[in-house]
């Protein structure tokens, strides 16, 4: 874990701070928008250049953990956040988009940090994520259509054109690029090595250039934000129970089911405000609902990791005893 990954919060929070004090200066107000979509590609083109998308067929192996994990990620979480939107977000379509939005993307980078501080199985949770990559490229648009369609925000046709810009091409051009760099894997290893900070770079520039260009209408809206805390709070609260309980039903042992549960938990806000990003550009409370994502997540999975350890401490005490 590198030091911009133990920061990424904070760093999060600056990029936004550093956006709305740069967006008081028109010269940078005016054209920060520009440098969204280029930085957004290159961060998600470098992201998918990490991820080994060729070894999906690594997730069969386990099948019941991958059919578990497949459902509880892409059939009662997008249902579920519906439901909580329905609840507490139906009159704040921007709020209601983004939260959908963040919910309905699995992690595909900072679970496996966690799963590995509550000694869960890594090598099973990585196996799952080019899976979970994949299906949520192919079904956020489907997500949104379903979900998000009916406030009357998406238009369909550029839906489909920013999903084809910003995650399809990057996509392609990592496979292209892992494809050829196969054939030297010493020098793949060592450029892909280079590389992994750069996407925590190219996000933070990418939300000072969104900030920057949308601070001001941002700024006279931060009061909406607190409606999005009590689902998002229920949707980790809810979905840890829930997937403890899939877990032993299923009788994973405890380092699957410390896999299981941070797989189904983690949240994938990078890509999420990709296309927000773009697909959205007028509607910047989508994309902040986006930011505060990971700003509540990354505290909520350390305290869910060490929650995990102290439930295996108390499983193994009271095995001891009987």
């Amino acid at each position: 874990m590198s030091l911009l990954e133990k920061f990424y919060s904070i760093i999060i929070l600056l990029s936004v701070v550093l956006g709305l004090g740069l967006g008081n200066f028109m010269i940078v107000a005016n054209d920060a928008d520009l440098f969204i979509v280029p930085l957004l590609i290159g961060m998600l083109y470098i992201t998918f250049l990490q991820i080994p998308i060729e070894d999906i067929k690594d997730s069969f192996k386990n099948i019941r953990f991958t059919y578990a994990t497949v459902i509880m990620n892409f059939v009662w979480t997008p249902l579920f956040a519906w439901l909580l939107a329905y609840i507490f977000l139906a009159e704040h379509p921007a709020l209601w988009i983004g939260f959908i939005m963040l919910m309905v993307t699995p992690c595909t980078d900072w679970y496996l940090i966690f799963t590995g501080m509550a000694r869960g199985n890594v090598a099973l949770s990585t196996t799952i994520l080019p899976l979970n990559l994949i299906l949520q490229v192919l079904l956020l648009p489907l997500y949104l259509l379903l979900f998000g369609g009916a406030k009357g925000t998406i238009e369909i046709s550029f839906l489909v054109e920013c999903v084809l810009i910003v995650l399809i091409i990057p996509l392609l051009l990592a496979f292209i690029t892992k494809s050829i760099l196969s054939k030297k894997k010493h020098i793949e290893d060592k450029i892909l090595s280079n590389l992994s900070i750069f996407p925590i770079i190219f996000l933070s520039l990418a939300i000072v250039a969104m900030f920057a260009s949308q601070g001001s209408l941002l700024l006279n809206h931060l009061d909406l934000l607190l409606k999005i805390l009590i689902p998002i709070l229920l949707f980790f609260v809810v979905n840890f129970m829930i997937g403890q309980k899939v877990a032993s039903q299923c009788q994973f042992p405890y380092e699957d089911k410390v896999s299981f549960n941070l797989t189904t938990l983690a949240r994938n806000s990078p890509i999420a405000l990709a296309i927000a990003m773009t697909a959205f550009p007028n509607q910047p409370l989508i994309a902040l609902t986006l930011v505060i994502g990971p700003l509540l997540e990354l505290p909520i999975l350390a305290l869910v990791a060490q929650l995990l350890l102290l439930l295996r401490k108390r499983e193994d005490k009271e095995k001891h005893t009987t």
